[in-house]
């Protein structure tokens, strides 16, 4: 928090603070990160060669297992050490996420996005939705999405009227969600199990986003960005790594061979 408000002080936006705390802290988390999105790659690399020495020792399990553990010790892989780094990373990446959504940003805005309220409350504030009985506006915590999309849709002329109150913090939670889409895409490429997670993450993703203050969306936006241009570096080195280490047993076996 300290290191938040230093930034402020120096830059006088909130923005550009967590902004640099999030560089901070992928900068600082990088080594992590490049082992895991590496192990992941090779992994996917190796998935063809392991399936071969499935096959060619379908019947002798113990040799099953030593084959590929020396593939594993060949190439320098670990099954764990994809987990390994996320679960180091991830008490971080909670602690900076309650550190942006406790301190509120009280009127805060960066680039127009509201740093202060979620996309269900600058939508609520766009359509002055208020309590029927007291004539207050409805608490944050109280609003609900069906609520919200049904008061909107009954007042369309004023939510466009609005439309800036609004339009930012959309645009930044759909970037949010195409590059979780992306982020996913690279990750289940040659993987057909894992295909479905590509589209339903981002689809959950913009769910739980949906409440969340623009303060911490900004923080994903950037965290999200440097994953995948970091991802993508990381998998073509590692392709080009894979490509020059010797190809194990990369003709499948015939009926010969596997009797």
């Amino acid at each position: 928090m300290w290191l938040l408000t230093w930034i402020h002080g120096l830059t006088n936006s909130w923005g550009i603070a967590i902004i640099c705390v999030t560089l901070l802290v992928r900068l600082v988390m990088h080594p992590l990160t490049r082992k895991q999105m590496s192990s992941m790659k090779k992994m996917q690399e190796l998935q063809p060669r392991m399936k071969v020495l499935q096959e060619k020792f379908a019947d002798d399990k113990e040799m099953q297992s030593k084959k590929i553990m020396e593939l594993y010790k060949e190439n320098k892989v670990s099954p764990a050490s994809g987990c390994l780094p996320l679960l180091i990373q991830l008490p971080i990446f909670i602690l900076l996420y309650r550190v942006l959504t406790m301190h509120g940003f009280p009127n805060a805005t960066f680039l127009t996005i509201r740093l202060d309220g979620s996309l269900l409350t600058t939508i609520a504030n766009a359509i002055h939705l208020v309590d029927p009985v007291s004539g207050l506006p409805i608490p944050k915590e109280q609003l609900g999405i069906v609520m919200i999309v049904f008061s909107a849709m009954s007042n369309p002329s004023l939510l466009f009227a609005n439309l800036g109150m609004w339009l930012p913090n959309t645009v930044l939670l759909l970037a949010i969600s195409f590059l979780t889409w992306y982020q996913q895409h690279l990750t289940s490429s040659g993987n057909p199990q894992m295909a479905m997670m590509s589209w339903f993450m981002p689809l959950f993703l913009t769910f739980i986003c949906l409440a969340l203050p623009g303060g911490v969306l900004l923080y994903w936006g950037v965290s999200s960005f440097m994953g995948v241009v970091s991802q993508i570096f990381v998998m073509r080195k590692t392709s080009v790594e894979m490509s020059k280490k010797p190809v194990l047993l990369q003709e499948k076996p015939t009926h010969k061979e596997t009797e």
